[in-house]
């Protein structure tokens, strides 16, 4: 048969294969929450001993004297700062960090069964991790008042997706994922310094398609804002590049100083032709944030690829780690390792203003969408919104601590997205599913569907209900919520 008439059934046995890929993934998932599932199971079984022995030990600490003075210390901080069920929460979360959880080396997570709505002593706590859509599972990360203490918990139910893709072309852990400005095209980075561009949608041309070496870790990525054509990317070693896509190209390589080899973030102004990198200088520590030194913000003509201006930081400031552009570009939020959140106007090159917004350094910073608040992700897991009008005032808060995984955030930052409505706020994960917020609202939050792995990098989508999740276990996967 000649070729040209052989198109059709080409294109037909493509689709056709298109559609079982997608069927095997979701399977995929089905299988990996319930392997998830039977973990937990397990974990349960073996702990319903241990369980009874620390129930029993909690009414003693309460009814005998005795008792109570030998652990004076413990028992009089833990009820000055939470309920008994709270704590009892709190030790049966403890105790997963023992836990060998199976094969896939997954956590269990905690689950209540409630009888009332305070979360009384009444309350019977299991293990597990997986199962339908309809089971509620707890994710202890509800709202904390200035002293640091849990008001209540939140249940997180999974969220109900209506397809999902699963990309698996990186051969090492995800450093980002970011969607294009239309939203057609995914540009992810791996430890092992490739890029890759692909597209989830399979009515989406593929021509855009590649993998970019760098050569070095990736640290930052961003997509020109006002179209798909240009991705910046800057690594470890001190080094930007300009990859246009439709040529297929770097079309500019830049270096900073050799003094601030690390580009920790990117971004690209959404009105003017420039960008601004924010590197940092060689610190002594291991960890990621000990390795980072002093700061450097500078601004980039996008026109000439030559750098404009240094942004003032002060001397020997500490290392800006997460930025973020207003609407209109006239505003640059800079977030940096002493917990300190820096504004500048653009136009003047100046810094109009800041505030200590943590005790600890903060990983990201987003502009919230009405313009009228931001968001900071601290490494100690809280989630504060900030309101612009009453600087200082927080509108909003919540604590993800569980999430921040130490050993994860030794090798990268936690990171955070906003939809495109500003009502759900997806952050990573030292788990293997991440939690989405419900930014203001009374609902409950979704938990997403299992990686196999840490969930290191976030992004939505620009317009609709997609999320972008890459993990440690090598994959990106996006999904569309339902």
């Amino acid at each position: 048969m000649p070729a040209l008439l052989k198109i059709n059934s080409e294109k037909t046995t493509v689709n056709r294969l298109k559609k079982d890929i997608k069927q095997l993934n979701l399977k995929l998932s089905e299988l990996q929450a319930l392997l998830e599932e039977k973990d937990g199971q397990l974990w349960q079984l073996r702990s319903n001993a241990s369980s009874l022995v620390d129930a029993s030990t909690e009414e003693t600490k309460s009814s005998s004297s005795v008792v109570y003075e030998e652990n004076h210390l413990i028992s009089k901080n833990t009820r000055e700062t939470c309920p008994p069920a709270t704590f009892q929460i709190r030790e049966a979360e403890v105790n997963q960090d023992w836990i060998v959880a199976g094969p896939a080396g997954i956590r269990p997570e905690i689950n209540i069964s409630k009888s009332d709505p305070n979360l009384s002593s009444q309350s019977s706590l299991r293990a597990e991790d997986g199962g339908t859509a309809d089971t509620i599972h707890l994710f202890q990360d509800g709202p904390y008042n200035e002293n640091g203490r849990e008001s209540h918990v939140e249940d997180f139910p999974e969220v109900k997706v209506d397809f999902q893709e699963t990309f698996l072309g990186h051969t090492s852990p995800i450093t980002r994922c970011r969607f294009s400005a239309s939203g057609n095209n995914i540009a992810s980075a791996s430890e092992d310094g490739t890029v890759r561009i692909w597209t989830y949608d399979s009515s989406t041309p593929a021509s855009r398609n590649a993998t970019i070496y760098c050569g070095a870790k990736i640290m930052s990525l961003d997509w020109e804002c006002k179209s798909d054509r240009l991705l910046l990317i800057g690594t470890a070693d001190g080094g930007i590049k300009a990859w246009n896509v439709d040529a297929k190209r770097v079309v500019c390589d830049l270096n900073t100083s050799e003094a601030f080899p690390s580009v920790l973030d990117i971004k690209c102004s959404p009105v003017e032709p420039i960008f601004v990198s924010a590197a940092a200088s060689k610190g002594n520590g291991s960890s990621h944030l000990d390795s980072l030194g002093f700061a450097s913000l500078t601004v980039w003509n996008m026109k000439t690829w030559k750098a404009m201006t240094v942004l003032p930081l002060g001397k020997d400031p500490p290392a800006i780690t997460s930025l973020s552009f207003n609407h209109n570009g006239k505003i640059l939020a800079a977030a940096a390792t002493d917990g300190m959140i820096h504004m500048f106007d653009m136009s003047a090159g100046l810094q109009i203003t800041g505030w200590p917004a943590h005790d600890s350094a903060i990983s990201s910073i987003l502009f919230g969408p009405d313009e009228t608040s931001i968001f900071s992700l601290g490494v100690d897991g809280k989630v504060l919104e900030w309101s612009l009008q009453n600087q200082g005032q927080i509108l909003w808060s919540r604590n993800c601590s569980r999430f921040c995984d130490p050993e994860s955030s030794k090798n990268c930052r936690h990171e955070m997205a906003l939809d495109a409505n500003g009502r759900r706020l997806l952050v990573t994960s030292g788990l293997v599913r991440a939690p989405i917020y419900q930014v203001r609202g009374h609902a409950i939050g979704l938990r997403t569907l299992p990686h196999s792995a840490a969930i290191t990098t976030v992004d939505w989508h620009p317009t609709l209900p997609l999320f972008v999740t890459g993990s440690a276990d090598n994959s990106v996967r996006v999904t569309s919520m339902s």
